[in-house]
């Protein structure tokens, strides 16, 4: 028998293993593995399907979660950078107040008095609306030969959100200043020499 007769047949190759065995009949698609039921791949595909989608699922979430964290991180440094100039804001103002710098002190002789203490300061405009400012100022007075001097020791804290909450910012500057007057320098201002 040659090759050709066998192919004719319909019969296979010579050693095939999928022969039909039956004359002017084509030779049967071979079976795989895969798709004799009872083998042990069966339904091996499924569960690591399902495996491999948890693990997805659960880096997403991984990923949304610290990308949420980096954004409220962020939202709060700026919060912190706005209460920063806040608080600085109310150090000028009470800065301002001490130092005297208009000499409307009577007798003009005479050291100016800390701002009242604590003092709200009024609202501040823009980004930094939704900050309470709180100064306070304490005074000490010294005399060193002729001149009076007096050191200001001035506390700003500027607050956002309510104590306790994620959102809550709170920054405070403190500022040293003194001012030293000399009641036998010429006038107007008094200053020392």
């Amino acid at each position: 028998m040659s090759v050709a007769s066998d192919i004719a047949e319909g019969s296979g190759f010579r050693g095939s293993k999928y022969r039909t065995g039956e004359p002017g009949t084509r030779n049967a698609k071979p079976k795989t593995r895969n798709s004799q039921p009872g083998t042990p791949q069966d339904g091996f595909s499924l569960p690591t399907a399902i495996f491999l989608v948890l693990v997805l699922w659960l880096l997403g979430a991984y990923i949304v979660s610290i990308t949420g964290t980096q954004q409220i991180g962020f939202a709060l440094d700026v919060q912190g950078a706005r209460a920063y100039q806040a608080a600085r804001a109310g150090v000028e103002w009470a800065a301002y107040h001490a130092l005297d710098p208009n000499n409307t002190v009577v007798p003009p002789t005479d050291l100016p008095p800390c701002p009242p203490s604590p003092a709200a300061l009024p609202a501040l405009g823009g980004t930094l609306a939704s900050f309470t400012v709180t100064v306070t100022c304490a005074a000490t007075t010294t005399t060193e030969g002729n001149r009076n001097v007096r050191t200001y020791l001035l506390v700003s804290t500027a607050a956002s959100g309510a104590p306790g909450t994620a959102t809550y910012v709170e920054r405070r500057v403190q500022a040293l200043l003194s001012k030293c007057k000399d009641p036998s320098a010429p006038g107007p201002r008094f200053a020392c020499g």
